[in-house]
């Protein structure tokens, strides 16, 4: 019968040493030590992480296996207990239902975050008559929010190593709301500089969130749970758009209507930016074994960057990636250019666009739980991305059938393919690279994404046909270009775990998982309440505050 250690949280000091428990590193510290150190030395181990707290044992005789260890604080004398060392290595961990706040905070900032980047270019025709300039330049509204995001993703790396998940949330709902009020006043007045500088800021705000998805599911998700939350937390900003896909049309009829529309969509992402301001920092123990590193000091980022950056894996996951995220943002950035030479109305496109990303987020969502449970990361994304490739070709002759239905069934393929593969790709590179922090392998991808983004937007364009061409203004050109990269990267993947580097690709997040037996607990209003103890290959989803 295997001795069961609880990781309990820890009664806190009184006096003046009382601290908040979701500050105090020293548990999560003592948890890496006992599942590592031998009944001989596991003591001493907690001792020398104490930084200055004396540690004793309340009871001398109590086995060296059994002995609750406490801290005696050197200000006050008085002590609280740390946990019960074991030689094996069950500990307990804890899921919190306080999590699901922080993930609903999540989610609604990067819906409003890419309703935002993309309000102009469903209404692309419309909103160029109400400024008084071209398309063109309205295409540079969605071109340089993607361009600011890659400006601001080093401070992103930063602020998610250093400060968390929390910091990065609050970062973006400041700079959600500085941008969206600028960036109506600046419609309202008809000024398209201002328009300019509004977008700029929101796209500053956009890494902050986007980025965190992983690092907020790995902090707070036990492993059952994470591919789920970091499908719901990235697949929300691609929601966004085709919200705006949809709805934009329908509230910029005319010209006129334009301020209007901005100023509605102001409003919604000045509400979703309220509760980011009291998203927890960290939960008070970790939810599994791989975890835990989120829970303690970390290695310098260029220690991390030195390393990311000698993985093979990584570039050949991380090309495909970008290149896709790329050609998703330039081509729901185009869609209504791209079939309106042939006939098709701004709400076709709309209606094509909502689509493109409607059947992607319902696929993720059936797709999602099977990965979290059966973790078969690597064989669907050598299945999505072969796809991707091939309706990329197929495309390229979809908007000269003149019929909306085929140009639907096209994008939900598209859609299908390309939403289901992103949080498996994310969590994927997390899962190979641990203990690397999740943070730096996230922030390059979405980077990566966006800046090809911008430049795919910037090339198509310029491939766009003469108005003397038939059709006139027609996009083929940048139909096959898209393509032809597409297919291009399509073997990089494909030779994951090949020649020899099978043991590259080997889930080791989930390994520290598995090899660590614990039991997960509910907690309410700061009650502990045990549950059945599970191995955590797989773990059972825990229920809490």
């Amino acid at each position: 019968m295997v001795q069961r250690t609880e990781y309990t949280l820890l009664k806190p000091l009184t006096g003046a040493s009382a601290r908040d428990e979701s500050d105090d590193p020293l548990s999560d510290r003592h948890l890496q030590q006992t599942q590592k150190m031998g009944k001989a030395t596991a003591n001493k181990a907690v001792q020398q992480r104490s930084e200055g707290a004396e540690i004793s044992t309340t009871d001398p005789s109590q086995s060296p296996e059994e002995a609750d260890v406490q801290e005696i604080s050197p200000t006050t004398g008085t002590t609280r207990t740390l946990s019960r060392i074991s030689t094996t290595s069950t500990v307990t961990y804890k899921v919190y239902k306080r999590r699901f706040y922080g993930l609903v905070v999540l989610v609604l900032l990067n819906i409003v975050v890419s309703w935002d980047w993309i309000a102009f270019a469903p209404v692309s025709s419309t909103s160029a008559k109400y400024f008084n300039t071209s398309e063109a330049n309205i295409n540079w509204v969605s071109t340089a929010f993607l361009f600011a995001f890659c400006v601001a993703t080093p401070p992103t790396f930063y602020v998610l190593h250093k400060h968390g998940p929390k910091a990065a949330i609050i970062i973006t709902a400041v700079l959600l709301l500085i941008g969206n009020w600028i960036k109506y006043g600046a419609t309202r007045a008809n000024s398209f500089p201002g328009v300019m500088v509004g977008q700029l800021i929101i796209g500053f705000a956009q890494p902050f969130v986007l980025s965190t998805a992983t690092s907020y599911s790995n902090l707070w998700f036990s492993p059952a749970g994470r591919t789920t939350a970091t499908a719901l937390a990235s697949l929300s900003n691609p929601f966004g758009a085709a919200l705006g896909q949809l709805i934009s049309p329908f509230w910029a009829n005319k010209p006129s209507d334009i301020p209007n529309m901005i100023l509605y969509i102001s409003i919604i992402s000045s509400a979703a930016c309220l509760p980011a301001f009291f998203v927890p920092a960290k939960p008070p123990t970790p939810p599994s074994a791989g975890s835990v590193p989120d829970h303690m000091d970390r290695a310098s980022l260029r220690k991390d960057m030195h390393i990311l950056s000698r993985s093979l894996e990584f570039y050949l996951l991380f090309i495909p990636f970008i290149v896709y995220v790329g050609f998703f943002n330039a081509f729901s950035s185009l869609l209504n250019q791209i079939l309106e030479p042939y006939g098709f109305s701004e709400t076709d496109a709309g209606i094509a666009g909502a689509v493109l990303i409607v059947v992607g987020l319902v696929c993720s969502a059936i797709s999602s739980p099977f990965i979290d449970r059966y973790k078969f990361y690597l064989v669907y994304i050598k299945a999505a991305i072969p796809v991707l490739g091939i309706f990329y070709l197929i495309f390229i002759w979809a908007p000269q059938t003149h019929s909306i239905a085929y140009v639907d069934l096209v994008c939900a393929v598209l859609g299908a393919a390309s939403f289901g593969l992103v949080p498996v790709a994310l969590e994927f590179l997390v899962e190979i690279h641990y203990p690397l922090g999740p943070e730096l392998g996230t922030s390059l991808c979405w980077c990566g994404g966006q800046l090809l983004g911008g430049i795919f937007i910037v090339v198509m364009n310029a491939l766009k046909n003469g108005k003397d061409a038939d059709p006139p203004l027609g996009m083929k050109r940048a139909l096959i270009f898209q393509a032809v990269l597409g297919l291009a990267v399509v073997p990089l993947p494909l030779c994951l775990g090949l020649f020899g580097r099978a043991g590259r690709v080997r889930r080791l997040r989930w390994e520290a998982d598995r090899n660590s037996v614990g039991t997960v607990d509910t907690v309410v209003d700061g009650a502990y309440h045990d549950e059945l103890p599970v191995d955590v290959e797989p773990v059972a989803p825990a229920r809490g505050v």
